[in-house]
């Protein structure tokens, strides 16, 4: 898992360079373009083409939609704020989940997790800076919007998962987030440079390796404890912005890091603790 993070966090290294010199929807379709000859690869080699036809349209189109919102605001966000910044204030995407999860999916959330999502927001304020001279701004805003769509997204996907193959969540997310994306940013389209290609390589390959990563990881690793990984992505984004860009992050971002992270961790440990008690009642109980 802690793979997978750094891989992600790479490609938004180049997310973020490449957001310096092109407008953020081309970016964001750039991104699906060059995912597509791997992703037609992997299928490929996983014999999955026959899995990837007969689909919940509709909920393709939702992810897709949210695709190009995510990864558009996402780059927009970057372009103007530290990765460390921009992780912290993504983080609490998983609280929005949760708050999704009881209207689309059905589940019943206990009184304490509804706690951890209010104090995790609490720590989104302090990251977003409590006075008007520190606010972070539409950069800010537009990352907790890329959350937000990033946790729509992961709701249809658990929708999706209980009819559709997960390759076909791949592919379609990468064909849409190509097709939209190119469409919206045309009009305005930059001419890519030459030196930019290696870039675009970077871009491909780091998602791609972090996709299988990930894949792997909760393969082999329960989700709960697979999960909190995902957390080491703040140590990336640190690591990142000093060596590239000299930049270290403030006081608020780390005291709202740690809010938001806490009340994370508390959610995946509930979640646990809860499962574990389902399993034992239903044993006790057949």
């Amino acid at each position: 898992m802690i793979a997978a993070v750094g891989c992600f966090s790479l490609m938004d290294t180049v997310l973020k360079v490449l957001a310096g010199h092109y407008p953020a929807l081309q970016v964001a379709a750039m991104r699906g373009m060059v995912a597509l000859p791997l992703v037609f690869a992997y299928l490929s080699w996983r014999q999955a083409w026959g899995k990837v036809w007969r689909l919940r349209w509709s909920l393709h189109l939702l992810r897709g939609v949210l695709a190009v919102g995510m990864l558009g605001l996402f780059t927009y966000g970057v372009r103007g704020l530290p990765l460390a910044n921009a992780y912290t204030l993504f983080f609490v995407a998983p609280l929005l989940i949760t708050v999704l999860a009881v209207p689309f999916l059905g589940e019943r959330v206990p009184k304490a997790h509804w706690w951890a999502v209010a104090i995790g927001l609490a720590g989104v304020l302090v990251a977003l800076r409590p006075s008007p001279d520190a606010f972070l701004g539409w950069a800010g805003l537009a990352v907790l919007g890329a959350a937000a769509c990033y946790a729509a997204s992961a709701v249809a996907g658990r929708l999706l998962c209980r009819t559709d193959p997960p390759e076909s969540l791949v592919l379609w997310s990468m064909m849409m987030l190509s097709i939209m994306g190119g469409l919206l940013a045309a009009p305005g389209w930059v001419p890519v440079a030459a030196d930019h290609w290696g870039l675009l390589a970077a871009l491909s390959l780091t998602g791609f390796g972090g996709q299988l990563a990930i894949t792997e990881a909760f393969r082999h690793g329960q989700a709960s404890a697979v999960a909190p990984f995902e957390y080491t992505a703040l140590a990336w984004g640190i690591g990142l912005d000093y060596l590239l860009w000299a930049v270290l992050p403030d006081g608020f971002t780390l005291t709202g890091a740690s809010i938001i992270i806490l009340a994370g961790l508390y959610l995946l440990r509930h979640e646990r603790v809860h499962r574990q008690a389902a399993v034992h009642t239903s044993a006790d109980h057949p």
